[in-house]
């Protein structure tokens, strides 16, 4: 499949990592992804994508259109159509809170459609989409809309939440959240409050997902793996938890994912390529 992305202009980057056209015939239909450090938007435009929680009571579901997805604290699989035609936003962990009129809360763990986010929006979405064939054109378009639905000013706490965020995001998770919260002058259960508002998680929880998609990052499946020394350096210093951690998030053991990896290689590392997996 062909990616074309781009970080959007200010003050959008503030809150997205990037936007993104996903078109062409998939490698693989079925892929599983481990949590990562992102809430998403995605506009499909060839559909159906069936969709598919690791935790068994949760039932499937079939989206036609498009659909939000908070930020996920386990694992998740979906599968793409014969033919991929698709518009996607990366949003940062706390990046969704100024485009939605609901708590962040509500899209942990969840997909919702777009309709039910943004009311009767995803015909009038379709159109403009429609009207358009280069990825360039529709990016733009959709850069506008996101632009047209950003919060003309933050809510209470986002900025905190933002520079925390910030702070997590390029130390990789390994600032300790307790000092997070005496650098930002406020008590440790305030800042959890405010995350679990803008972003639906703990500030903690934000640390765990980027600190294994650090680890992620780092694993390079064409050359030897010392599992130890990549734990390591990515903040893990109990090898018993970095064990469980990354069986609970993947599904395999690391020797599991390693053989995978290199059963289906990633030629490229554009962003839909760093942590989903083959799951057929």
């Amino acid at each position: 499949m062909e990616y074309v992305g781009r970080v959007p202009a200010p003050p959008l980057d503030r809150f997205i990592d990037d936007i993104y056209c996903l078109t062409g015939v998939p490698d693989h239909r079925l892929m599983s992804v481990p949590p990562m450090p992102s809430a998403h938007l995605f506009l499909h435009l060839d559909g159906p994508v069936r969709l598919w929680d690791s935790d068994p009571s949760t039932p499937s579901a079939v989206f036609t259109d498009g659909w939000f997805m908070g930020v996920w604290t386990r694992r998740f699989l979906f599968e793409y159509p014969a033919h991929v035609r698709l518009l996607g936003v990366h949003f940062k962990p706390w990046g969704m809170a100024p485009f939605i009129d609901m708590p962040a809360s509500e899209l942990r763990d969840r997909w919702v459609p777009v309709d039910a986010v943004w009311q009767r929006s995803m015909d009038r979405m379709r159109d403009w989409v429609g009207e358009f064939t280069s990825a360039a054109e529709m990016l733009r378009v959709l850069e506008e809309e996101l632009r047209s639905r950003l919060a003309d000013a933050p809510a209470r706490g986002l900025d905190l939440v933002q520079y925390t965020g910030g702070r997590l995001e390029v130390t990789h998770g390994t600032i300790p959240v307790g000092a997070l919260a005496e650098a930002a002058g406020v008590s440790g259960n305030h800042l959890a409050n405010l995350f679990k508002a803008h972003v639906g998680v703990t500030p903690k929880r934000v640390a765990r997902i980027y600190r294994f998609a650090r680890l992620m990052v780092s694993v390079d499946a064409l050359g030897p793996v010392d599992w130890a020394e990549l734990a390591q350096t990515a903040g893990y210093f109990d090898h018993a938890h970095f064990s469980r951690e990354f069986k609970d998030f993947t599904g395999h053991t690391p020797t599991e994912y390693l053989a995978l990896r290199r059963r289906f290689p990633v030629e490229r590392r554009d962003p839909q390529d760093i942590g989903p997996m083959p799951a057929d």
